[in-house]
């Protein structure tokens, strides 16, 4: 029996195109979500990894340094070798080299040694960003969907995953098996989920209906030669206005309730997992979000969310409203950073989800230390308003952009 669509006449059956963008849709899904379990995992085992290796807390924080800098580095070259080589096949290689490269910190004896590592950690993970954050934009091209925010939901779901059960054997194996254990899996699930990216990702009907206007086309080139560099720069920093405000909370927002509002530790820890949550959730939501608002209203209204939100986790006298402000500035934040990749993409292709992508993992990195020295200077709850200040940037900006929305429905129209 056919099946029959809201009217009550029969819905179309699904093309083989449409059967394949689908299976591809999945297959991206599930990299996307396999690069938040790997990197949750190596997450909950820092205070582990700074005990085993001896190292101080300075000397922990430039070992870091590493993972930032292999990541800031990596994502301009792999935006390269996408454009040369295709982004399905850099992303299958990148999600090899991310799993293996998680089971080395453990087996490192020395700060010095650890920093090595950590830099080819780095150098995979920002390359699978770049590369499986390239091929979705072309995916969402083909389906002609806004359905961007949910591979980064499946992101945040896997981070989740990764850092639940990462807390849950903490106490019970060392960094060494679980690391592990996190690699084969991992290489487990590149090995299933490769051959339907490659296959379907390589598929001739695919190829056959791109749109005209692809970047990476001759006519996308003429079109780079444009102001769209410019355009590309102006949504990465919309992507770091956003980043910045994650990595402020994540480091630094369980310790505003605590030294701040004198909530209980566990209370405290509550914090990200709160604004965590709540943009998982919006994630989830931003495809519908998306059709129905279109990217504009999407960005200046996540933006202008976040900002009141961010004021009232900064500000509020009692911690009940500061985590409820810390879940409003989550589903603020929630789209804004997949929309700028995406529309990034657009105009430029692998080189322009690299650009905004390594625009969008400064903040990341800058945030929290900028929050540390204007803390020292007036107070952490002053300087979590700066999180609230971007936010508003963001919005600004993402307004100032809305007639380049027009253009990019058109070209992919």
């Amino acid at each position: 029996m056919p099946l029959l669509n809201k009217l009550g006449t029969a819905a179309p059956r699904p093309t083989e195109r449409d059967l394949d963008l689908r299976r591809l849709r999945i297959a991206l899904t599930v990299f996307f979500a396999l690069d938040g379990f790997v990197f949750a995992g190596w997450v909950v085992r820092i205070p582990a990894i700074k005990e085993q290796t001896g190292a101080s807390a300075g000397q922990l924080g430039l070992a870091l340094l590493a993972v930032s800098a292999g990541a800031v580095v990596t994502m301009t070259l792999t935006g390269r070798l996408c454009r040369r080589y295709g982004s399905i096949p850099m992303t299958v290689v990148c999600a090899v080299t991310l799993p293996l490269s998680v089971a080395l910190p453990p087996l490192t004896s020395s700060v010095l040694v650890l920093g090595l590592v950590l830099l080819f950690f780095g150098a995979s993970y920002g390359g699978i960003s770049v590369a499986m954050n390239s091929a979705a934009v072309d995916l969402v091209r083909a389906l002609r969907r806004p359905v961007m925010p949910s591979f980064h939901a499946a992101f945040s779901l896997g981070g989740m995953l990764g850092s639940g059960l990462g807390g849950l054997v903490a106490g019970h194996l060392s960094p060494t098996p679980h690391l592990l254990g996190i690699t084969v899996v991992g290489l487990a699930i590149t090995a299933s989920a490769a051959p339907a990216l490659l296959r379907y990702g390589a598929s001739p009907r695919l190829r056959e209906t791109a749109p005209a206007s692809d970047p990476q086309e001759p006519g996308g080139k003429r079109r780079m030669a444009r102001p769209t560099r410019g355009l590309v720069i102006v949504f990465g920093l919309i992507a770091l206005c956003t980043a910045y405000g994650e990595g402020a909370i994540a480091d630094w927002g369980p310790l505003h309730l605590e030294e701040d509002l004198h909530a209980h530790p566990g209370i405290a820890a509550a914090a990200y997992s709160c604004f965590a949550l709540a943009m998982t959730i919006g994630r989830l939501s931003g495809t519908a979000l998306l059709e129905r608002l279109g990217r504009t209203r999407t960005v200046v209204g996540g933006g202008a969310t976040a900002c009141v939100g961010m004021l009232l986790g900064a500000l509020a006298p009692s911690t009940g409203l500061a985590l409820a402000g810390f879940a409003v500035t989550g589903l603020g934040l929630a789209n804004i950073f997949p929309v700028a990749i995406e529309r990034a993409g657009n105009l430029a292709g692998p080189g322009g989800v690299a650009a905004a992508s390594t625009l969008g993992y400064g903040g990341m990195l800058v945030g929290p230390p900028l929050i540390g020295f204007m803390a020292d200077w007036y107070s952490l709850p002053t300087a979590l308003t700066s999180v609230a200040l971007l936010a508003a940037v963001a919005s600004v900006i993402g307004f100032a952009t809305r007639r380049t929305e027009r253009t990019e429905r058109t070209e992919t129209a």
